[in-house]
């Protein structure tokens, strides 16, 4: 609606999480850092947490990009991305089987492991390295998390092949220090932290956002527009997003070329009144309905 007005080729603030789109601020550049240096040294484990609505799918889409592209027939790389993890043992191995493209019925835990473990010989045999990405960890199974533990076992090779990557909300944290989990958490060789986005972070990310999305000219945020959007949004990338793609639709319904902080208050209201007609303003402090509270003055 708001595209040709403000000069756009494609939407800036999609909820989705288009690599196109990543924008490394200081935190997310340094947990991609991490996460990829962990997988060039064989780490066999590494966790990354992050609040809710911080970038994380996007972050681990862009690991598994770069380390597809970086691959090479001298150190091929296969990677298995599963984002609902909330699953049984036999449903993670058939998820496992299927995006390493291992076509073989394996009807049971035992013949699954076979394969596995075929397959981590084939990739040793060619200094090849098997990534295995979890999203929402948090959400795991304390059995689901034992059975993950146990899988870095079949992996007894001088140098690791396989390496798991879990990630999800701070959650992830209580989870694995619960005493049941001790064994997999002495594992974890590498850990990443996101947080919300600072102020010079919140303008950086909004105006690359738009050049990415097709922006040539001055865009159209006022800097009391960045101010009052980062408050509002508490520097998460998320909220950003829905707070600024309301804000230009309404300055398309007004025709204004530059938006200022009564265009962001608007939105921010509209988004109240939405979050409020779903009945979600009760969540916990740091969840909607506190980010889009009304700031002092």
């Amino acid at each position: 609606m708001y595209l040709s007005f403000y000069g756009l080729e494609r939407e800036p603030f999609q909820l989705n999480p288009d690599p196109r789109f990543l924008h490394l601020a200081a935190p997310h550049r340094k947990a991609l850092e991490t996460m990829l240096e962990a997988v060039s040294l064989r780490k066999a484990l590494q966790v990354a947490v992050g609040p809710v609505g911080t970038g994380k799918t996007t972050l681990l889409y862009c690991l598994q990009h770069i380390l597809l592209h970086e691959a090479s027939r001298e150190r091929p790389v296969r990677t298995a991305f599963i984002v609902n993890p909330v699953l049984t043992a036999p449903e993670l191995f058939e998820m496992l089987l299927d995006d390493l493209e291992i076509s073989a019925s394996a009807k049971t835990k035992p013949a699954s492991l076979r394969l596995l473990q075929d397959l981590l010989s084939q990739e040793y045999a060619r200094n090849g390295t098997i990534v295995l990405i979890i999203d929402e960890a948090h959400l795991m199974p304390v059995a689901l998390l034992e059975e993950i533990r146990l899988l870095l076992n079949l992996d007894h090779y001088s140098s690791n092949v396989l390496h798991v990557m879990l990630c999800g909300q701070p959650e992830l944290v209580s989870l694995l220090v619960k005493p049941e989990c001790a064994a997999i958490r002495q594992r974890v060789a590498e850990f990443s932290k996101l947080r919300p986005l600072a102020l010079e972070e919140t303008r950086d990310y909004i105006v690359e956002r738009l050049r990415t999305a097709g922006l040539r000219d001055e865009g159209p945020f006022t800097q009391a527009a960045f101010e009052d959007i980062q408050r509002r949004s508490g520097g998460v990338p998320r909220m950003i997003n829905m707070i600024c793609d309301r804000t230009l639709a309404s300055g398309y319904r007004r025709q204004a070329r530059k938006i200022g902080p009564d265009l962001v208050r608007e939105a921010a209201d509209e988004l109240k009144s939405l979050h409020t007609t779903l009945h979600v303003l009760d969540s916990p402090v740091d969840d909607v309905s506190s980010i889009l509270a009304p700031s002092n003055g």
